[in-house]
């Protein structure tokens, strides 16, 4: 026995190799789609298929508070189990006692304190046992009276007489968002003390914290009184601005676009502000920006910023299409500290069908102001409505841009020369210019509430010659001019609807249209302006061609809702567009265009598609955008 025994030891350790390497392939092998189970199922939808019902469970209880007692009763969460799982009735009978006080608890969260719950096990025609609950709410606590007080500084601050301070505790009670009235829900209890004491950190309190909170229910008269004590701790103040992150530019370039100092009263929204800033700089990618929240350090809490820097160059390639100047190509360079000088390059060139340009311009890293000097210049080529306009333009001036308002005051030379059929204008102008954008929307990049304005004005002095193809005449012009533009956006949600309104009106005040360049001039039509016609094909008809003219006015409507609740970034809208553009008020004559279209709120801003029918032209178009035009 011993020599079989250990005979039989030794096959077996000279063959553990080769059946190990066996085990392995065959595991490998039932891997693959034709061995062994599907896997193309998540491990939940195996383990869900994998669950049978092992006793029935009805609940009798107002909606939505049926949804509430299946998900969390232990009688709900134990009604389905593996198919190899039984219940005993003993057991289940357990389950069934515990159920009416855990039905009662989880009602109190809802506000239910006088729930009247039975449970009882039953069959049903098969034999199957089935647990019926049978929920009465009863009457729903109501918060009666609400109290909201403070401690620390910022009560010190209120004792003293601080008009800063008393406005600040008079907000929080405002804000209280569980007020008299109001059902009493335990998630609703903790939402409104997370969100009044997450107000009073961003709003210079950055340690605050709650010393008391108090929930009194009288479920007699179903009623809740709520006590809460905010212990402040101290105020915080502003203290240096330390930058990490950098490596190609610099710390002082980062710090320039600070608007507080030393000693200013922490306020979240000004380090939002700041940090928003930051990334539109031009030289940051990202950035994030917070305090020290230690109280040792309240007096003077060091700013804390990060940031992401962009590389010193970038070149980009794109491939597009635009309704309004069709297919093009485009190349795209950023140069972010030119010749070592703060500065950054930016130049475009775009190719295409209807449209080839070249521009560029040169900007200056923010200044200790937030101003920003810049030198530009542009060439464009422009085939639209039946005319071929050649312009070139180069600006020399300073822009601002703060969270709302964005400012810029430039001079300007102008150049443009357009051919059509009829006529051929050629014009030079030197303007001074000023232009003021404000945004006063809840998001810049997808508003849905709120408005904007874009206010432009001009004075200059200008020449030109518009000459008739026909006759070989000649008109020559010159004199001063000025212009006035103003377009005003506006969003407000309808309930699950939304609406957009856009009114612009223009006017270019001189003594003759042909001394004024053409881009200077007005014409509507397009994606941003009067859809279902084509772009600049709107305006003053001279000799049987459209030209640009002295005065616009348009105006647009649009509802959109989404297409399901599923997916509430996909809407769909219907919209009317009325304008046009003439040499004269009483020229000027409306044309309508209206259809319907489809909206995506993608990450990079609303993508937008529509069909337009245009009411004098009796045509359909497409029109398709991208963006947020200001």
């Amino acid at each position: 026995m011993t020599c079989l025994a250990r005979a039989h030891a030794t096959v077996v350790r000279a063959a553990r190799w080769p059946l190990l390497l066996v085990a392995f392939a065959l595991a490998g092998c039932a891997s693959l789609p034709f061995f062994g189970k599907d896997d193309s199922a998540s491990t939940d939808e195996r383990r869900a298929a994998a669950l049978v019902p092992l006793y029935g469970l009805e609940i009798d209880a107002p909606a939505p508070l049926d949804d509430l007692l299946r998900a969390n009763l232990d009688v709900g969460r134990f009604e389905k189990g593996p198919s190899t799982d039984a219940i005993t009735m003993p057991e289940l009978d357990r389950l069934v006692a515990t159920t009416p006080a855990q039905a009662r608890t989880l009602l109190e969260t809802e506000g239910y304190f006088n729930a009247e719950v039975r449970a009882e096990r039953r069959a049903d025609a098969q034999g199957r046992p089935v647990v019926h609950v049978t929920v009465v709410p009863g009457p729903r606590v109501t918060v009666a009276a609400v109290s909201v007080e403070a401690t620390g500084a910022l009560a010190d601050a209120v004792k003293a007489g601080d008009a800063t301070a008393i406005a600040q505790l008079a907000d929080l009670r405002a804000a209280w968002p569980l007020g008299p009235g109001q059902p009493f829900r335990q998630s609703a209890w903790s939402d409104a003390k997370n969100a009044v004491l997450a107000r009073l950190r961003a709003r210079g309190y950055a340690s605050a914290t709650w010393s008391k909170t108090d929930a009194q229910i009288d479920a007699v008269d179903n009623r809740a009184t709520l006590r809460v004590t905010a212990d402040s701790g101290p105020l915080f103040r502003l203290g240096a601005i330390e930058v990490q992150g950098i490596e190609r530019y610099t710390a002082d370039a980062a710090q320039r676009l600070a608007t507080f100092g030393p000693g200013t009263p922490y306020d979240e929204k000004i380090l939002r502000d700041y940090q928003e800033r930051l990334v539109k700089s031009g030289l940051f990618e990202g950035a994030t920006v917070d305090i020290d929240t230690d109280p040792a350090q309240a007096a003077s809490a060091p700013v804390r910023v990060h940031v992401k820097e962009l590389t010193l160059q970038q070149a980009t390639v794109g491939v597009g299409y635009s309704a309004n100047t069709g297919p093009r190509v485009t190349l795209e360079h950023y140069h972010r500290r030119i010749f070592g000088q703060p500065w950054i390059l930016h130049d475009k060139t775009e190719l295409g069908p209807d449209l080839q340009s070249i521009g560029g311009d040169l900007t200056s890293w923010p200044l200790d102001d937030l101003y920003r000097n810049f030198v530009s210049g542009n060439y464009e080529r422009l085939r639209a409505a039946d005319e071929l306009r050649n312009s070139w333009n180069a600006r020399l001036g300073r822009t601002r841009d703060t969270t709302l308002i964005e400012r810029s005051f430039y001079l300007e030379a102008t150049h443009a020369r357009v051919d059509s059929a009829a006529l051929v204008t050629t014009s030079d102008a030197l303007s001074g210019n000023y232009q003021w954008i404000l945004r006063r929307v809840d998001d810049v990049l997808l508003p849905t509430r709120g408005y904007t304005v874009n206010a432009q004005g001009a004075v200059g002095y200008g020449k030109g010659v518009e000459e008739q193809r026909v006759t070989a005449q000649e008109t020559h012009a010159k004199g001063p001019f000025s212009r006035v533009y103003v377009r005003w956006t506006g969003y407000k949600p309808l309930g699950s609807w939304s609406a957009t309104t856009r009114l612009e009106a223009g006017q270019v005040f001189s003594a003759n249209r042909i001394s004024v360049p053409d881009p200077i001039l007005f014409r509507a039509g397009g994606d941003d302006s009067v859809r279902g016609y084509g772009y600049r094909t709107l305006g003053p008809v001279i000799d049987g061609a459209v030209a640009s003219g002295r005065v616009l006015a348009t105006g647009s409507f649009e509802i959109a809702h989404p297409i399901s609740p599923k997916y509430p970034g996909l809407l769909w809208a219907t919209f009317i567009d009325a304008g046009n553009a003439a040499d004269r008020w009483e020229d000027l004559h409306a044309v309508l265009g209206y259809g319907v279209g489809v909206r995506w709120r993608s990450p990079v801003g609303p993508l937008r598609a529509d069909i337009a029918y245009g009411q004098d032209v009796r045509q359909f178009r497409v029109h398709v955008g991208v963006g947020v035009t200001f």
